[in-house]
């Protein structure tokens, strides 16, 4: 999501998240089979199967099932196949929404995913009609009380970010999708304690959102986000923190 503050809606997104455990475990376990089998078993030859463990690691997947998702993916007993697709469409207030799908089967996820656009005023749209208005970034949250701006400043630049902005109570290092790795492990190997961590996809413009139309776009994207076939959903609304209280305690 974007929002004036970034940092309050990854801990409204993180609150979302805890809730749903067990369907985030199953969706980390359908990209670990997919990159496993597009790429092979070993991450240190297969990026997509190193960013697909790092996610589930970062979501307390416990290490047996990781292993076993890739295991399946290697061809040990799986029988199940996937297709990657990408969905674009809009919701209410004419906010963009982007998803990354895997599916065993596009017409259902198709109708489904429609069904869910036209229930919620808005529609899925042609390819293409979005997906221009996202850019591919690798984003890493640090709580400012781990870190001072000259220190996080210095090490994030070397290790090759593109920029680190203030975020109200964090410090928000962006930096290009290849240099992703090379920067949050810079960041832990000097010992700074790292809130969050992601590969995403930032919008270049974005759609303000009050009142019931901020209402209407989180249920859209808690719905998106809750069907099994969708991976990642990405929109361009921006939502205060304050509008964002107020909804949370509503």
């Amino acid at each position: 999501m974007a929002g004036h503050s970034k940092w309050a809606n990854i801990e409204h997104r993180k609150a979302r998240q805890d809730s749903k455990r067990s369907k985030i475990w199953s969706k980390c376990a359908r990209a670990l089979i997919v990159a496993a089998k597009n790429g092979g078993g070993d991450p240190a030859t297969n990026l997509t199967l190193r960013y697909a463990i790092d996610e589930a690691k970062s979501e307390n997947m416990p290490k047996d099932t990781i292993t076993n998702a890739i295991k399946k993916g290697s061809g040990e007993g799986n029988t199940e196949t996937y297709e990657g697709i990408i969905y674009e469409g809009y919701g209410p207030n004419g906010v963009a929404v982007l998803l990354e799908i895997l599916t065993d089967n596009r017409n259902r996820t198709a109708s489904e995913i429609r069904k869910i656009f036209e229930r919620a005023n808005g529609n899925l749209g042609t390819s293409g009609c979005v997906a221009y208005i996202f850019t591919a970034k690798g984003q890493i949250f640090i709580a400012k009380e781990h870190v001072d701006e000259e220190t996080i400043m210095d090490l994030a630049l070397e290790a090759g970010a593109d920029d680190v902005s203030d975020e109200d109570e964090a410090w928000l290092v962006s930096c290009e999708p290849s240099d992703y790795i090379p920067v949050r492990e810079a960041i832990k190997a000097a010992g700074i304690e790292i809130a969050s961590a992601e590969l995403t996809k930032i919008p270049d413009t974005t759609v303000t959102c009050v009142g019931s139309s901020a209402e209407k776009v989180l249920r859209l994207m808690d719905t998106l986000e809750d069907q099994d076939d969708v991976q990642k959903a990405y929109a361009n609304f921006e939502i205060d923190e304050e509008e964002l209280a107020k909804l949370e305690a509503g």
